[in-house]
């Protein structure tokens, strides 16, 4: 008999809100967290307009101690930690300090690059020959891992504790990763999500390669437009995303809030060929995966209610449209309601599909479809394909049962899960 799979906790340090209160309400209302970066203009970037989790110095303290946090200096360690944290707490799971580590319990907590600054911080130390004065974290905080390292041991998790890497579809591969482990019966629950660091040495190359928005400096809020006519370009941003992801009979047996079930999901690659490239999707990957998760989750394209697409406010909207169209077989008033989370909170990266992810399953649960802000002057290639009625403006007081989420990265790496509205 196959396992079911289900959410039951939920934590997040996005640039528009930071706790699961915070963000929910930020969704609802429109509310952005794209800001004007004073570093940016500094250092003569063309996007001079970020998103950033504002972290105060009691959340830090809440979960970090003071040894911890001496010489530390990784925001995606900070944002994954603080957020991966929260979920737990909210699943209603005790954070004990046992001799035995909890070996039903696991994460897979994904990451772009890790502790930047601090490898910006040693390689001058390293040059100025103070190799010595590193101090003993630096190792910690700029391995790839370090983000799911310092969840596992504050947490005593003795489960598969690991981090995967997929660009931006970081975040959707871990929530699949998580939903696979426990439905083969390898772990009771695991903590999945994905953070990004910030700041200019993660997104000097984004910058460099010119598709980051530079024409709404003095406007932040303005600046990210999926699915636009004067999109131009996405913003860079960074946070973190965390859900806790349990098999429905120990959910069911602690008795616990489930916000929704995850039906099944798809993870594939272009492979770079057909109009694949690195830094371009293969479409027929990109139907072929949301066919493929759709198949997984044992429900028809017509089940679909809403979809969170990635869709970055970059050149390629209107061609995930298409695909959307094509892998669904359905357009104009037949196409589900569909929405970017990037248009309040930026694009975060390594970060976005968890927390986009987590967008979703808010929707499900507390029963709406959150507005596309930035997005009046709708793309007339999108709106060839679908009516705009589906692409709403302000958030619609709908209960959708069924949502899908999909990330597409670069490397033409994609991924696409199910999200059901929870019952018996």
């Amino acid at each position: 008999m196959s396992r079911r799979v289900v959410i039951t906790g939920l934590g997040v340090a996005a640039p528009n809100g930071v706790g699961i209160a915070a963000f929910s309400h930020a969704l609802k209302n429109g509310i952005s967290g794209i800001r004007h970066d004073k570093q940016l203009e500094e250092l003569q970037f063309s996007c001079q307009i970020a998103g950033k989790p504002e972290i105060s110095e009691e959340l830090k303290s809440k979960y970090f101690t003071e040894l911890e946090l001496r010489g530390f200096n990784s925001t995606g360690i900070l944002y994954g930690v603080i957020a991966g944290m929260e979920a737990w707490e909210n699943a209603g799971l005790p954070i004990e300090n046992n001799e035995e580590p909890d070996w039903d319990s696991g994460t897979v907590f994904g990451s772009g690059t890790s502790g930047i600054d601090k490898f910006r911080e040693s390689i001058y130390k390293i040059d100025e020959l103070q190799t010595r004065r590193l101090g003993s974290t630096v190792v910690a905080q700029t391995m790839n891992s370090g983000i799911s390292a310092y969840l596992g041991g504050k947490l005593g998790l003795g489960n598969q504790v690991t981090t995967n890497s997929s660009a931006c579809a970081t975040g959707t591969e871990a929530i699949i990763m998580a939903y696979e482990r426990i439905q083969s019966g390898q772990a009771k629950r695991i903590l999945a999500g994905s953070t990004s660091d910030s700041g200019p040495y993660i997104w000097a190359g984004f910058d460099a390669l010119r598709v980051c928005s530079s024409k709404f400096n003095d406007k932040p809020e303005q600046g990210s437009r999926p699915m636009s006519v004067t999109a131009s370009g996405f913003v860079p941003a960074s946070g973190a995303g965390a859900l806790v992801i349990e098999d429905l009979e120990s959910a069911l047996e602690r008795g616990v809030e489930i916000y929704a079930e995850i039906l099944g999901g798809n993870v594939n690659s272009g492979g770079q060929r057909g109009n694949g490239s690195m830094t371009a999707p293969n479409s027929s990957a990109v139907q072929q995966c949301i066919k493929k998760a759709i198949q997984n989750s044992g429900i028809s394209a017509d089940d679909i209610e809403a979809i969170n697409g990635h869709l970055t406010a970059t050149a390629k909207d209107s061609l995930e449209i298409e695909n959307w169209t094509k892998a669904l077989n359905r357009k104009g008033t037949d196409f589900p309601y569909i929405n970017s989370l990037k248009s309040m909170t930026g694009h975060c990266l390594s970060a976005a599909g968890s927390i986009e992810s987590i967008a979703a399953v808010l929707q499900l649960y507390e029963g709406f479809v959150f507005g596309n802000t930035n997005c009046e002057d709708l793309h007339p290639e999108i709106s060839a394909h679908i009516n705009s009625s589906k692409i709403p403006l302000q958030t619609i007081d709908c209960k959708p049962n069924i949502i899908a989420k999909a990330s597409f990265g670069f490397g033409d790496v994609n991924a696409c899960v199910i999200f059901k509205k929870f019952q018996k």
